[in-house]
């Protein structure tokens, strides 16, 4: 069983969290409608960004679209310097770490993190994302990028899926700003933000043929979408190449009810009410549907075919309302071939490895490290580690 200090989160959270679900949907629908968008909500506890490396990541916030509240914090690891920039450090205009130009910069692959929250609530600047994607940046050895979706139901679907994609796209712009930049053209160049702007730490470091998509629960739905898109666009995302996908207690759910879905009705955290309090405002109302592509992954017709999706590994947990819908997707991507292992924690909840800041358990550390060791397989060293 979960332990006492579990337990007691999740009652403290299953009451904030229903009452914020219960005070959206009885809000107005003219009060909902918010095109720019918001990606957190007051009551979040954020974790500032440092530039500087502090234990061992160096943090950066980037407001990625100005005709939307989008936005970025990207995660670099200290292993993407050499011992050759370390005096590089600081600068005192910026007094954070700024690659130096015209020397070599170690390249890393890029992992885009999805955070969760039931696509209302959570923010890519919390204390527990924020902690979640420094543990696995180091672990994996990646520069991940934490994207602010917009929340609904000031956004309605497909709104935080096209953002998602969105980021996608602007990863294959900054890579060929970034080349443009080495030939002294940038300035000529506009990514598809307008702006002309290279990511310094992207354009040194970031290596986008060997991109992974990571979601944690609404994240996961976001990130298979993603991973589907990217599927369907091929060669015009060049030069992106997602290579494996992490799907972590996704947010999944249908009309008929799996076993889980029943005997963990009202379980810890995330639970049968909940589920659909956050579906109901997400999805448009016309759209409401429990067997909608959004919600479940398995419905008939959906493309691109299964055996066309890149490796995934799923994270499910023992006491998690969701845990069997995300197995049997599981189960159907090993069905088709598709590299698709399945981590089953044991006394775990829903969202354990990302709650790990507050919870400390030790299944949020096993689960990290079980997650790096699959995906470093395919952001292995491909081509040359260092650019000019």
């Amino acid at each position: 069983m979960p332990s006492l200090m579990v337990k007691l989160y999740s009652v403290i959270f299953k009451y904030q969290q229903k009452h914020l679900l219960q005070g959206l949907i009885e809000t107005p629908e003219s009060n909902k409608s918010n095109p720019f968008g918001i990606t957190s909500r007051p009551h979040e506890s954020i974790a500032a960004s440092n530039p500087s490396f502090t234990d061992g990541v160096a943090t950066k916030d980037i407001r990625a679209n100005p005709y939307s509240s989008l936005s970025l914090r990207i995660f670099l690891p200290d292993t993407a310097v050499t011992s050759s920039l370390a005096s590089s450090y600081q600068i005192p205009n910026y007094g954070g770490y700024s690659p130096v130009e015209g020397r070599s910069h170690r390249k890393l692959p890029v992992m885009l993190q999805f955070h969760g929250g039931g696509f209302v609530s959570g923010s890519n600047e919390s204390v527990g994302n924020d902690a979640f994607c420094r543990r696995i940046a180091k672990l994996c050895d990646v520069i991940v990028v934490a994207v602010g979706y917009r929340l609904a139901p000031e956004t309605k679907y497909p709104g935080a899926f096209e953002d998602g994609f969105k980021v996608l796209n602007w990863l294959a712009k900054q890579s060929n700003l970034a080349v443009c930049g080495r030939l002294g053209a940038q300035n000529h160049i506009f990514d598809s933000f307008g702006a002309s702007m290279v990511e310094p730490w992207l354009a040194a470091h970031g290596d986008t043929s060997r991109c992974v998509l990571l979601g944690v629960s609404s994240g996961a739905n976001i990130a298979d979408y993603v991973a589907r898109k990217a599927v369907e666009a091929g060669k015009r995302l060049d030069p992106v190449k997602v290579v494996a996908q992490i799907l972590m207690f996704p947010f999944f759910i249908g009309r008929t009810p799996t076993h889980s879905e029943i005997k963990l009705a009202s379980t810890y955290f995330y639970d049968k009410t909940m589920c659909k309090l956050a579906w109901k405002l997400f999805l448009p109302k016309e759209e409401f549907n429990l067997d909608h592509p959004a919600a479940n992954p398995l419905i008939a017709g959906r493309q691109p075919p299964l055996k066309c999706m890149p490796p995934t590994i799923t994270v499910v947990a023992e006491h998690d309302f969701m845990r069997d819908r995300a197995i049997a997707y599981s189960e159907e991507l090993r069905k088709v071939n598709v590299d698709a292992p399945l981590l089953d924690y044991k006394d775990a909840v829903h969202e354990f490895a990302t709650l790990d800041v507050l919870l400390q358990t030790p299944q949020a550390q096993a689960c990290a490290e079980d997650v790096s060791i699959w995906v470093k397989k395919y952001i292995s060293l491909r081509g040359h580690e260092f650019s000019y």
